[in-house]
């Protein structure tokens, strides 16, 4: 299986965590959301899979353009 990297649009702090490793996503479900300028920004998944890993925790820092996730398509 193929694995696909989420990663972030824009840098803020990890508000939320929207499923845990070994979920099902479909594409366009939100992974991670994103807090930035008082506003939240979703992480999506951009295919269908299986969660294989969640690389951040909440009130994570995170930057522009990191791996935030993996799934396996």
């Amino acid at each position: 299986m193929p694995e696909i990297e989420i990663v972030t649009e824009v840098a803020g702090r990890v508000c939320t965590l929207a499923v845990q490793a070994g979920a099902h996503v479909r594409e366009g479900d939100d992974v991670v959301v994103i807090e930035a300028m008082k506003m939240e920004i979703p992480a999506a998944s951009p295919t269908a899979g299986i969660v294989k890993s969640i690389l951040v925790k909440v009130d994570d820092i995170v930057s522009e353009g990191q791996i935030v996730a993996v799934i396996e398509a």
